[in-house]
Formats: C-alpha cells, sequence, structure tokens
C-alpha cells in the first residue's frame, strides 16, 4: 500500500517523532503538518486542541489518502485521540504518551522528572499514567511554559534561558537517594534541544523520549494490516498552518536531510 502516512503536530516539535519514523520505516513516505499559526496546544484547553486535531486529521485524509495517522504531540493525544479513533475507525492512529514506563523500569534512585506542557501535566490520560506508578517511584511534574514557543521561534536566549530554569527546577539530579536519575521528556518539542539540557545536567542523568517506540509501534501497526511499505526510498511532504519557510527551515535543521517540500502549504482553518 503506497499511501502515505499522515503525521502531525502543533509545529515543529513533531520533527523529532518524525526523525525516528524515517528511521525505522525508511521505505515509507509521509505528511508532515506543522500547525504553528493555532500554536502551541499545550497551553491550551481541550476544546481547542480538539478541534484542531479534528480539522488536521480531516485535510489529511481527503488531501492525501492516509493510510495511518500519527499523532506526534503529547497534548493532542491526551485531548483528541480516542476522538480521531472514534470517528475514523478504518485508519490506525497512533498517539503519545510520556514515558514513564521505561523511565521507571531503567531508574536507579526512582526518583524521575518529567518535562512536559502545562496542558499534557493537567490531563486525566498522564494523572492516570502517573498514578499507575505509585508506589513504584517519586515522579516530579516539570511544567515548561513558553519552551515550546522559543524551539518554534528559534529563539537562542530564550531556550538557553528556559532550558536553564526547568532543569534546575527538575534536580537535583544524581544517583543519591532522593535525587532524580532521569528526565522524561515529555513533549516532542524537547528533544530538539536535549543538547542544551544536558548543559545543566550530570552526564550519568538519563533522558527518555518517546520517538523511537511510537516509530516501533508504528512498524507493527502497519505489518499487521499488511500496509507496511518494504520497498522503494521513501520521501516526505511539508505543510502547515504557518509560513511554509519557518517549517522548511526547521526541517533542515532538525532533519538533517533533504525532503520533497512539493506540497504547497495548507491552513487546515
Amino acid at each position: 500500500m503506497n499511501n502515505p502516512v499522515g503525521v502531525f503536530d502543533s509545529g515543529v516539535g513533531g520533527l523529532s517523532v518524525l526523525a525516528a519514523l524515517r528511521a525505522e520505516l525508511p521505505h515509507e513516505r509521509f505528511v508532515y503538518f506543522a500547525d504553528t499559526a493555532f500554536a502551541p496546544y499545550g497551553e491550551r484547553g481541550n476544546a481547542y486542541v480538539i478541534e484542531r486535531s479534528r480539522k488536521v486529521a480531516d485535510q489529511l485524509i481527503a488531501e492525501h489518502g492516509i493510510k495511518a495517522l500519527v499523532v506526534a504531540c503529547n497534548t493532542a493525544t491526551t485531548a483528541a485521540i480516542h476522538l480521531l479513533r472514534a470517528e475514523h475507525p478504518a485508519l490506525p492512529i497512533v498517539g503519545l504518551e510520556p514515558a514513564l514506563k521505561p523511565a521507571v523500569a531503567t531508574s536507579r534512585t526512582g526518583h524521575i522528572s518529567v518535562m512536559a506542557t502545562r496542558g499534557t501535566l493537567a490531563s486525566a490520560k498522564y494523572a492516570a499514567l502517573r498514578d499507575s506508578f505509585a508506589g513504584s517511584a517519586n515522579v516530579r511534574a516539570v511544567p515548561c511554559d513558553g519552551l515550546v514557543k522559543a524551539i518554534e521561534g528559534f529563539d537562542t536566549a530564550a531556550i538557553t534561558e528556559l532550558c536553564a530554569r526547568y532543569m534546575a527546577e527538575a534536580g537535583p539530579f544524581g544517583d543519591a537517594p532522593g535525587q532524580v536519575d532521569t528526565v522524561v521528556l515529555g513533549c516532542t518539542h524537547y528533544p530538539l534541544v536535549k543538547d542544551e539540557l544536558q548543559r545543566h545536567a550530570p552526564p550519568a542523568l538519563r533522558f527518555i523520549d518517546t520517538g523511537a517506540p511510537v516509530a516501533q509501534q508504528t512498524r507493527r501497526v502497519l505489518s499487521s494490516l499488511g500496509r507496511l511499505a518494504e520497498s522503494g526510498e521513501g520521501g516526505l511532504v511539508l505543510q502547515g498552518s504557518g509560513a511554509p519557510a519557518v517549517l522548511e527551515a526547521a526541517a533542515a535543521h532538525w532533519l538533517q536531510e533533504p525532503q520533497d517540500t512539493s506540497a504547497p502549504a495548507a491552513t487546515a482553518a
């Protein structure tokens, strides 16, 4: 089945998931939609996120006939994925959640910090996930207001300042009792600035994100449905609700490989 896989996020953060998807599924064609004109999702209410998620999903289906959808946004997953699945029962949809399970499994101290948007951390889905590990680990929530906006805007000064601030809130770090030895990057934007986050951490601190697990799950889903592309060179189309040049620059920077950007920008308005 040669139809593309749709991937969307509120902005460029989902490019971190897209990179993992392209590494895991090199023969697939992808359409990536960045809803930058309506971002950030993580600082909005559920009704807003649901409306945008529906419109973007509908557009990807209508314009590209996608064979699967990856919701490359923690906030959209928590707010809208159950509705998208109900409205499109024939479409396999893969979502994200903060990687608490692998973090708990690998932590030696049992102290974990989750860096995420306020919307993700306030969701019932995240609360249920966190509570499922009650007694197994001490989990500290670190809402990172403004970091998504700074990453979207390539605002180096703001990224530097915010990473320092939120890493200070996520600590103290170390392997001693009571210290945090594992940080979950609970927003797809944050792996894009992992190098900056690591500047404020000891070398042994573990960062965990969801890119690779989501890519592996997408492979399993496509294979089980007989929709996996097993030959061909793959490809990528970029679309979004914001300025095309901004998305293309972000993709060139974060993906560091050529893309087919022949499709025009679309608003999903």
